[in-house]
């Protein structure tokens, strides 16, 4: 029985490989691998909590779940955009931590072969991004790859951690 599952995921994982969720922010393009992709919802009323990093805006109640929210345009050192119609929340789940990253725009979800993926510049070019893993190059377009698993930095995931636990424990309390 555990070796059906077994070739089960690892055929859910072939046909995930190589494909991308792309969103924008500013007129950038990015893709985060689909296996790390739960869902996209819609923006909603953000929970503050104070004392966390900027570009943690708070917490939603996600169907009874504590999802800690990523501004993603703060994360990456963007200018902070006011929030529209197209703006999209992307819960996606990093080595077992659900976290929404606030997106400008969610595009398509497509295909990008491996012979179409180079490694990011090396820092002696200036390129010092530790979260994009890969460019996909796609016709007349890029799309930078980001890494979600070097997304967090250890004391970030901690803080996020402690942040969910926090409101965990509000929203019992609050009903008892």
């Amino acid at each position: 029985m555990n070796d059906l599952i077994e070739t089960v995921d690892e055929q859910a994982e072939d046909m995930q490989h190589g494909r991308y969720l792309t969103f924008s922010l500013e007129k950038e393009e990015y893709g985060i691998a689909i296996n790390f992709v739960n869902e996209i919802i819609g923006m909603q009323k953000i929970n503050d909590i104070p004392e966390v990093s900027s570009f943690v805006k708070g917490i939603i109640n996600l169907r009874g779940n504590i999802i800690p929210i990523i501004d993603m345009r703060l994360k990456l050192k963007k200018q902070p955009a006011e929030y529209d119609d197209r703006t999209c929340i992307v819960i996606v789940d990093i080595n077992g931590i659900s976290a929404g990253l606030i997106v400008d725009k969610v595009a398509e979800v497509i295909n990008i072969d491996d012979d179409q993926i180079s490694p990011p510049p090396d820092f002696r070019t200036g390129f010092q991004n530790r979260y994009i893993n890969g460019i996909g190059k796609l016709k007349d377009s890029v799309i930078l790859l980001i890494d979600c698993e070097r997304l967090f930095k250890e004391d970030e995931l901690e803080e996020i951690m402690a942040e969910k636990q926090q409101a965990q424990i509000a929203e019992t309390s609050e009903a008892q």
